[in-house]
């Protein structure tokens, strides 16, 4: 396994936002472990006063955990006069994953030419990770085949784990953006597999 915390924090810079900022949440973070795989991703965020804010999420690989990083802009409010940026961090073992799900979406599949960039590849991609932090109930009322019936069956649904959930666009963040997504749930996918 190669450290690639040099290309970690070039990506942070070539976001252009906050570099300092967000470069130091990752470092602490991270403390001092070998970067195996990263994931850096810029996008924009509209508020609830229609004002567009950044926010950059970062996602750090290591031998033995997963390094969950966002950073959001603020305007001034009653605790700070200035604008200001948030950072919170997450470390999850990576004993603790229990789920790397990853849905790619490919248009015109006839002439999918695979990872190789900048043939044509997935066109978006949606990484969702879980480790029981977060979980979701989804129920409904249960029911047979018998349509006459009235009976009260109960309920059915779903448990659904989804701590983190990341969408790329080919379309909004060009197909370089989808394959790094991909390649980190490569790396992840890997690293959860023993």
């Amino acid at each position: 396994m190669s450290d690639t915390s040099g290309d970690l924090r070039t990506a942070i810079e070539k976001s252009g936002y906050y570099p300092d900022v967000v470069s130091d949440a990752v470092d602490a973070a991270v403390a001092g472990e070998q970067v195996v795989s990263f994931l850096v991703h810029h996008e924009p965020t509209i508020d609830e006063r229609d004002e567009v804010r950044r926010h950059v999420t970062v996602l750090v690989l290591t031998p033995s955990r997963l390094i969950l990083a966002h950073t959001d802009e603020h305007a001034p409010d009653d605790l700070l006069p200035a604008p200001y940026t948030s950072s919170s961090t997450e470390a999850v073992t990576i004993s603790a994953i229990r789920s790397v799900v990853v849905n790619r979406m490919v248009a015109n599949p006839e002439s999918y030419a695979g990872k190789p960039i900048p043939a044509p590849g997935a066109n978006e991609a949606v990484l969702t990770i879980g480790w029981g932090a977060v979980g979701r109930i989804d129920l409904e009322p249960a029911g047979c085949a018998d349509p006459d019936c009235e009976a009260d069956h109960g309920y059915t649904g779903l448990l659904t784990s989804d701590d983190f959930s990341l969408r790329v666009s080919a379309a909004a963040e060009g197909p370089e953006a989808v394959a790094n997504l991909l390649g980190f749930a490569d790396a992840l996918s890997a690293r959860t597999a023993g």
